[in-house]
């Protein structure tokens, strides 16, 4: 296991990973968006091909760019306009489908 990831394990609130990756935030943003923030974060590392060929320096980077990519959505936009997650997604029509449930 790499040390990042050693850390990040140790890691459980936003503020934690926010000065993990040394990242300057308002309190009250991460108050009311903790949970999608972190959420986003996982979304983009999840999309971001190529993490595991990366050395630790690198990786942290783009973990650090995932991060504040996230933070920055929240700071600019707010959880009902993003949604995050499914349950804001289906109350605003956004239901998604799996490839393999469609018919060609």
């Amino acid at each position: 296991m790499s040390t990042l990831a050693s850390n990040l394990k140790n890691l459980s609130s936003a503020e934690e990973f926010m000065d993990y990756f040394g990242i300057a935030y308002e309190q009250h943003v991460l108050n009311v968006n903790r949970l999608h923030i972190l959420k986003r974060f996982h979304d983009y590392v999840s999309r971001r091909p190529g993490l595991d060929a990366l050395c630790d320096d690198e990786m942290r980077a783009a973990y650090h760019e995932c991060l504040l990519k996230a933070y920055e959505d929240f700071v600019r936009s707010d959880a009902l306009t993003e949604k995050v997650f499914k349950v804001l997604q289906k109350a605003a029509g956004i239901h998604p489908v799996k490839i393999q449930r469609l018919n060609a």
